[in-house]
């Protein structure tokens, strides 16, 4: 599958300045994906940069560049185009950081791209087992990777939690966060705050008990679980929220697990310090 990235002709845009400035900063020493709390709270301070799913965390997935408008958008043309190693069915949200492009494609493989001249700097390969896709609904997608001092964090399709070196794109730390006997997977974008990387997993369709994860950036280390639906009351209930659902539920809904799967859309708020 191609994907294409283009640039007004003959325009000095922001993302340009922004490539210049993302080479200063490799060039202080500060490395690539350097995204830190201070600067996903004040992404409006850096409007050329796309650090995280959503542009920031309130999730408008806008723009606030001006460069390009109405009246100069008929002078786009292409700049530069990059293979992926697939034609298949592409939801990937690239991230910008910096003078960087990152991406993660079908089969939950991530590529690295030079935003000025297109050269892939790395792609990833978490070498997802071909045959997972049974427990699959809706195709081998990955819609998108986070960011966090240094690292690219990807969910892969057969439900690891993977952090890269943004660097080399080696593998950090790899940890599975399902159950592979079960119908899990993973397509949805990790997202981090507070040093915590959260995911959550799909499979509602094939009645999996959901839930959401929150990780340890640096160690990979579970920190805590949040069931979204109840599971089987002989064996107890996680809180008094699971308890009072139960309440409410009819049958032996535990048998097939319950559903409620995480699958997207998870959102923080730096104000209320909720997800």
């Amino acid at each position: 599958m191609t994907r294409i990235w283009n640039r007004a002709a003959g325009l000095c845009t922001s993302l340009l300045a922004a490539i210049s400035s993302g080479a200063a900063l490799a060039a202080s020493g500060a490395g690539p994906a350097n995204v830190t709390a201070e600067r996903l709270l004040h992404a409006d301070s850096e409007p050329s940069q796309w650090m995280t799913y959503g542009g920031d965390y309130n999730e408008q997935r806008y723009s606030r560049l001006t460069r390009i408008n109405r009246d100069n958008i008929k002078q786009l043309g292409l700049k530069w185009y990059a293979d992926y190693d697939t034609n298949l069915s592409q939801d990937g949200t690239p991230l910008y950081i910096d003078g960087v492009i990152y991406v993660s494609t079908a089969w939950s493989k991530v590529y690295a791209f030079d935003a000025r001249t297109g050269k892939t700097l790395w792609q990833y390969d978490p070498k997802t087992p071909g045959e997972w896709i049974r427990n699959v609904c809706c195709g081998i997608v990955n819609r998108g990777i986070a960011a966090w001092h240094g690292r690219i964090y990807l969910g892969t399709l057969d439900g690891r939690l993977v952090a890269i070196d943004a660097r080399t794109g080696k593998e950090a730390w790899s940890t599975l966060t399902i159950d592979k006997t079960k119908h899990y997977s993973i397509t949805s974008a990790p997202r981090i705050a507070e040093g915590k990387v959260f995911i959550g997993e799909s499979g509602g369709e094939y009645g999996i008990r959901g839930y959401l994860s929150a990780y340890d950036a640096e160690t990979g280390k579970l920190d805590w679980r949040f069931y979204t639906v109840p599971g089987n009351p002989r064996e107890g209930f996680e809180n008094e929220a699971m308890k009072k659902a139960a309440a409410t539920w009819g049958g032996e809904w535990w048998k097939l697990g319950g559903g409620g799967a995480v699958w997207d859309a998870i959102v923080y708020d730096p104000v209320t310090r909720l997800i």
